[in-house]
């Protein structure tokens, strides 16, 4: 997987004064756009989007020091329609304009160009299983939230403080489905950089009828993979997500298809014992 993803990323830089088809990129990693994004995210830290602008940058600023082509040209070469976008663009990422850089010869940012290998660290273990679940209902409230890669994420927080003791309490009666208790179906997420944003849902799996005050979340017929983790709240869980991406999807057949995930946590003081659902094919 990891050869092929790398086969990818030469493709990029073949292409990178021209359009860049996402989904011929995926063809060559032997994947789906989905999880070719979502695994590139997890692997680089960037969306996929972002490096391949940011590569882009890194080239015209070479253009933009050597003095040999007007600002326009280089501006029009790297898909901007005009100077005024360029040099947005360009101060985003570089810190100074395209014009300011020319003239001072500042110093300015370079997005290396990025290749993968898969590290593996023989003391440790992922515990898994492969689970086909029929289609089923989630009743319960969402919202939607940043993304916190370490430490506790504060909007989820209020989120579940706002719902209250005696409705969590009253969703747990309702749970009757695996995995049992109160789960968090996450969804939609922008990308993976801080503060990105996501879906989050907090509720049961059941077949009971939800109550009036109640939203419910229809998920469809799927397989899954199933994670277990132990220790440190949160750490264990983030680090869980982490690892589930650049260490498992690499080095196994099956792919994360679109869907939402699902995290059942049960804490118990400074210590978490988590399970992760993910959709997947194979």
């Amino acid at each position: 997987m990891l050869e092929r993803l790398n086969q990818a990323m030469a493709h990029i830089e073949q292409n990178l004064d021209d359009e860049v088809d996402v989904r011929h990129l995926a063809r060559i990693a032997g994947t789906s756009e989905y999880h070719l994004r979502r695994m590139f995210s997890a692997l680089a830290g960037i969306p996929l989007s972002e490096y391949i602008r940011r590569r882009r940058l890194t080239k015209a600023a070479n253009e933009v020091l050597s003095g040999h082509d007007s600002l326009l040209d280089i501006a029009i070469r790297w898909g901007y329609g005009s100077n005024e976008a360029f040099a947005r663009a360009f101060k985003a990422m570089h810190g100074v304009g395209p014009q300011e850089a020319r003239a001072g010869k500042k110093p300015l940012q370079s997005q290396q160009i990025l290749t993968f290998k898969l590290i593996v660290e023989g003391s440790t273990s992922m515990e898994y299983r492969i689970v086909e679940k029929d289609a089923f209902q989630v009743v319960g409230r969402g919202t939607r939230v940043p993304l916190v890669h370490l430490g506790m994420n504060p909007a989820i927080v209020e989120f579940i403080k706002g719902i209250g003791m005696p409705t969590l309490e009253r969703l747990k009666q309702l749970s009757d489905g695996e995995p049992e208790g109160l789960v968090a179906l996450t969804g939609n997420q922008e990308g993976n950089e801080e503060g990105d944003r996501l879906d989050y849902f907090h509720g049961v799996v059941t077949s009971k009828e939800a109550p009036e005050d109640m939203e419910i979340i229809t998920v469809p017929k799927n397989t899954w993979a199933v994670f277990k983790a132990e220790g440190p709240y949160p750490e264990t869980i983030q680090h869980m997500w982490r690892d589930v991406y650049t260490q498992w999807f690499p080095s196994n057949s099956y792919q994360s298809v679109e869907g939402p995930s699902m995290l059942h946590t049960q804490i118990d003081g400074d210590t978490a014992k988590a399970e992760l659902w993910i959709p997947v094919t194979s």
